[in-house]
């Protein structure tokens, strides 16, 4: 037994002539809205009332915003301007580092000076990371090699 799928579910059926339901109530409520305020008000402030009705009842039933309808577009806008908003991101400046202060970090991110051990637990461990270190920066000032690599010949700050 075969069945019929359905195609085409997102488009609207046309009620009124060309238009649907929707874009007939659109076209209908603006004119409508237009009538009110040609009637209600003086003749000349009533039609100059009357065609941003007329304009927003049209743009209401066919035009559409990055594949959205108006009223959409004018909900998202009407959501935007009431509610409040909440910025937390604040960019802060970075002045821009020479070559020189690029280098220096490097350097001294490497130096064994830079790793002071807070606490020991002995005199003897103490001695021995002293002894350790001052037989590292002098072959440091010779030329030597720390961690596997060369580095320039600079003395400790």
């Amino acid at each position: 037994m075969k069945y019929q799928v359905p195609q085409f579910i997102e488009v609207e059926d046309k009620i009124f002539g060309p238009f649907t339901f929707k874009q007939f109530a659109y076209l209908a409520g603006g004119a409508g809205a237009a009538f009110l305020a040609y009637k209600l008000l003086p003749t000349f402030i009533g039609i100059v009332a009357a065609i941003p009705f007329i304009i927003l009842g049209i743009m209401m039933a066919f035009y559409k915003v990055n594949g959205r309808p108006m009223i959409d577009v004018i909900q998202s806008a009407f959501e935007y301007f009431t509610k409040n908003r909440l910025y937390i991101w604040k960019k802060e400046e970075k002045k821009p580092q020479t070559e020189k202060e690029i280098e220096e970090k490097a350097i001294a991110s490497f130096m064994p000076w830079n790793a002071v051990p807070k606490l020991s637990d002995s005199k003897l461990k103490e001695l021995s990371w002293s002894l350790d270190i001052n037989d590292t920066i002098y072959s440091h000032e010779q030329g030597g090699m720390i961690h596997g690599s060369t580095v320039p010949n600079t003395k400790p700050f």
